[in-house]
């Protein structure tokens, strides 16, 4: 475009996307404000009001030489799409490009802060911060009471006898509290309409409680706490001359829309979220079935926690009970969601036809249009939304039904998204996570596996497993439990396949691993074609295998085993690699959000009102309102009390990122001090800045600086830790590292003392955003114990460096953490290989490759042992704490029977075969499957 002033430059540069911008008038201010910068008239120039033909037009006129532009516009920064931040953005290997007709800038506006101050008692504010509260920490006050208690302790809270003698707050009563916070400034008002099915009666009234979608999107879109976490252009990314597949605006369907836009607009991509839930469980108890709705602007990793205010609530949906046979129930009700739904989004689908104004969080005015790309839900509700058909007279039910139902349609004649431009279910309703994998997974191949290994003997495997740290350990098995949660089948899905070993046929055990590897591909945060490929071929591998499955009579129906697989969600998981391409990653689309908002918007408050059913909705909204008027109050307050900016700078800063919490980021840069003001996900406890670094710096390491013993000699340690080999494998070490350093000590490690710790945190960056710091882990090494009779000791993986200098990788068990102490009174000095600290590990060795067992696909190590004038031991060595890489797990090769004498405490001491799980996690899969391989 040349020297175009309302366009963004289409390349990226260091990670850094630049945008000339230019300052409005306010007569035009004045024009969009009225409707908080909606205009769906003829496009307006921003800065002289002059109307235009098209949006095109507007254009041309601003970069003419004639153009109204003001000269004082300065050149702003915007935000950087994930795959070009941090340390990513400035490799070789990662180019790519913005589409050039999007994402231009039509002048400035006002985002969602700058809205709060045309409140009516913005004036009253200019005085007092936090009217109508008295002060902050009455402000304080008053949060916490609405946020933890429900009404009836208010007011207990209220007459305390306290207040007698101390000074009371302003409000005296909870009915004045809640009228102060229903005054607080709210955008979205919620309504309530009162609907009629003509023609059909209803056993209660119909009442639909809802707010404007648009007006949602617009808080969204004009959020200044998402100003670093937002991307307006589509784009295409390439690593290694590979597409890369992220976020929504990376993938296929974002470029192709936007080909079919006016110039210059800016994609506003529509997600929605919806699922019935119980809210109690009593006989005729109270069902809801809320909508919330996100944007697809927004990073994936901020729409993917519920605290980060990323999804609003848009409708509480009727569940009406008709005056009708039972037989045509289903249809009247899925028909009347849908007209709820399209009265929710009618303006939405009004903007995804014609476009609107809209500031974004950064005051800049964008022409936005709102395509609905994805809707968030179950099967059964996917099939709702889904099912159409104009073939017979739509009201004619008994005939209508009975056509639908033969084409396995539901009955719905007009769903809400059949005027909604761009809406196409075939796309939209995308396979997601939770559902399709996670609970397919639970319902089908957990019960395959049952059927052939046998529950006790499952359940024997799961238990004697060894417990680590931050990891699930089902201490009673796992047949037992009936309703999981998407946390449980993951934590089940991480040990499944090398737990079985032994106990089922290898090709049904390869038909496991090959599900489990493909759910595991599928969560990855970003696709290549490489990992499309992988992703394809391990479900090809199950399909291959699957005979497997009936040769074992494990698919069973009530009637007996089955000998098919009409399994709906088997079959939409060959939709995937489809959906990646024109969608992005998968796990943007997880239903584990919606059912979290469900907790939280619907289960949650059912405590904090007065437990009526028959008003209950009416008090969730008052609730609800009033926690998005103090959460967005309380930011707004603070800003303005300290006198910051109310736009949130872009940071171009290349920073490592040890949370993903907007908010917390955004005030930590400017008021560090008041941080604990915001609420939401912590940091992670970063090491790499206080922590011991290995050589290379990409692993932290963190002791305590108290030692669990200070002051142990080497007997202590002997009969303590049961290590009779310690001080040998120590000698060795010393020795070792004296020849290849030319260091030499005079130490004497036979009458030396040591400092020991029973545990150490190693933490690493993402295997997949090298810019992410990921939650530290915790590696035991405690002695034996009561507990413990064997000691309780973790594995890990090592880097040893062998008497040729070349580094080989090693599985080792830690079992003694120390490091020497050398008395205050004396002179010496310990060489840098002893002032470090060490640790004495156990190893073993690797007997068998992936290949050698296709089935499981994994290494299968052995521990050491050597033969001396003692016996038969174990084979130990010393090395640095920084030699350690990985944090790993060793599931024992169990055979056909798990014996029954092992428990979790002594099942590392008492088997010498282990399978390397490279299910442990999603980091741990990704490193196990390229870099160790």
């Amino acid at each position: 475009m040349g020297d175009c002033l309302m366009e963004g430059d289409n390349c990226w540069i260091e990670g850094e996307m630049k945008m000339e911008v230019r300052e409005t008038c306010n007569e035009w201010l004045n024009k969009i404000t009225n409707v908080y910068g909606l205009v769906f008239a003829k496009p307006l120039c921003p800065n002289c009001g002059v109307d235009f033909p098209s949006i095109e037009a507007v254009v041309l006129h601003l970069n003419s030489q004639s153009t109204c532009w003001p000269h004082e516009a300065r050149p702003q920064h915007l935000p950087v799409p994930p795959a070009f931040r941090g340390s990513q953005s400035s490799t070789s290997d990662t180019t790519g490009h913005c589409h050039p007709r999007s994402g231009y800038v039509f002048g400035v506006g006002k985002n969602l802060f700058d809205r709060l101050q045309e409140d009516q008692y913005n004036y009253r504010r200019e005085i007092n911060t936090y009217y109508p509260f008295h002060d902050e920490g009455e402000w304080e006050l008053a949060r916490f009471l609405v946020d933890n208690l429900n009404q009836t302790q208010i007011d207990k809270f209220l007459k305390l006898k306290w207040f007698n003698t101390h000074s009371k707050p302003s409000f005296a009563s909870k009915d004045q509290l809640l009228d102060w916070v229903d005054a607080l400034p709210c955008f979205a008002e919620w309504k309530v309409s009162h609907l009629e099915f003509t023609g059909y009666k209803t056993i209660h009234p119909i009442q639909l409680i809802w707010r404007d979608g648009l007006e949602v999107v617009k808080q969204l879109f004009g959020d200044p706490v998402f100003a670093n976490h937002i991307t307006f252009q589509p784009h295409r990314v390439n690593v290694r001359n590979q597409r890369e597949y992220g976020d929504y605006m990376s993938a296929d369907l974002a470029w192709k829309i936007q080909d079919h836009l006016p110039l210059g607009t800016t994609q506003i991509p529509i997600i929605l979220g919806s699922d019935k839930t119980p809210v109690t469980r009593t006989t005729g108890g109270l069902e809801m079935h809320p909508i919330f709705i996100t944007i697809g602007n927004l990073d994936s990793e901020v729409r993917s926690k519920a605290t980060l205010r990323a999804w609003r609530c848009i409708a509480y949906m009727p569940i009406a009970k008709f005056r009708v046979h039972p037989d045509y129930q289903t249809i009247l009700q899925a028909r009347l969601w849908h007209k709820c739904v399209d009265l929710v989004c009618a303006n939405l689908k009004l903007a995804a036809k014609t476009g609107c104004f809209m500031s974004d969080p950064s005051r800049f005015i964008r022409y936005v249009f709102t395509p609905l790309v994805a809707h968030v839900c179950d099967l059964p509700e996917a099939s709702m939304i889904a099912a159409i058909s104009q073939t017979i007279d739509v009201w004619d039910l008994d005939k209508f039904q009975k056509a639908a139902k033969a084409v396995h349609l539901s009955g719905v004649h007009m769903p809400y998204w059949h005027d909604w431009k761009f809406a196409c279910p075939s796309v939209f309703l995308a396979g997601e996570i939770l559902h399709t994998c996670l609970k397919f997974f639970a319902d089908h191949p957990l019960n395959w596996i049952k059927e052939v290994v046998g529950k006790p003997e499952l359940n024997a495997r799961f238990i004697t497993q060894h417990k680590r740290v931050g990891t699930r350990h089902f201490t009673k098995g796992i047949t037992h439990i009936n309703q999981m949660t998407g946390r449980e089948h993951r934590d089940i899905q991480r040990t499944i396949v090398a737990s079985i070993a032994g106990a089922a046929p290898p090709r049904f055990i390869r038909a496991i691993r090959a599900l489990v590897e493909f759910i595991y591909l599928a969560q990855n945060p970003f696709h290549s074609a490489e990992t499309l490929l992988s992703m394809t071929q391990a479900l090809a591998d199950f399909h291959a295998t699957k005979d497997a499955v009936i040769e074992a009579q494990a698919r069973r129906g009530k009637k007996g085993a089955k000998e098919d697989f009409f399994i709906p969600k088997l079959e939409l998981l060959q939709s995937f690699r489809g959906t990646v391409e024109r969608l992005g990653t998968l796990m943007q689309f997880s239903a584990d959000m919606t059912e979290r908002l469900l907790i939280t918007h619907c289960k949650d408050l059912f405590g904090r009102t007065n437990r009526r059913v028959n008003d209950f909705v009416e008090q969730a909204v008052r609730i609800l309102n009033c926690q998005e008027s103090m959460e967005l109050f309380n930011l707004y307050a603070l800003l303005r009390s300290c006198g910051t900016s109310l736009v949130n700078v872009i940071s171009i800063e290349e920073e490592v990122v040890t949370t993903v919490n907007p908010a917390l980021s955004w005030i930590s840069r400017i008021l560090p001090d008041k941080t604990r003001s915001v609420h939401g996900p912590r940091a992670v406890c970063n090491h790499f800045l206080k922590g011991i670094l290995s050589e290379d710096a990409l692993t932290a390491f963190h002791l305590t600086l108290t030692p669990d013993f200070k002051s142990l000699s080497l007997a202590d340690i002997h009969t303590i830790y049961s290590l009779i080999d310690f001080d040998k494998a120590l000698s060795q070490y010393i020795r070792r590292c004296s020849l290849s350093t030319d260091e030499h000590t005079r130490w004497d490690y036979s009458h030396g003392r040591f400092s020991t710790w029973k545990k150490f945190r190693l933490q690493l960056h993402s295997a997949f955003q090298a810019r992410l710091i990921m939650p530290s882990r915790v590696i035991q090494a405690y002695p034996p114990g009561d507990g413990f009779p064997l000691g309780n000791c973790d594995n890990v993986l090592v880097d040893i460096t062998g008497d040729n200098g070349q580094i080989t990788n090693r599985v080792a068990q830690v079992r003694l953490i120390f490091q020497p102490n050398l008395p205050r009174t004396s002179d010496l000095v310990l060489p840098s290989y002893l002032s470090c600290p060490l640790l004495y590990i156990q190893y073993y060795h690797f007997v068998a490759s992936p290949n050698d067992r296709p089935e499981l696909a994994m290494w299968t190590v052995e521990r050491s042992y050597v033969e001396d004038q003692h016996g038969k031991r174990r084979c130990g060595g010393v090395a640095p704490l920084t030699s350690v890489t990985h944090a790993i797990e060793l599931i024992p090769e169990y055979g056909e029977k798990v014996d029954e004498k092992i428990s979790s405490a002594i099942c590392l001491e008492s088997y010498d075969h282990f399978f390397l799980n490279t299910f442990a996690d999603k980091e741990s899969y990704h490193i196990f499957s390229t870099e160790f391989a």
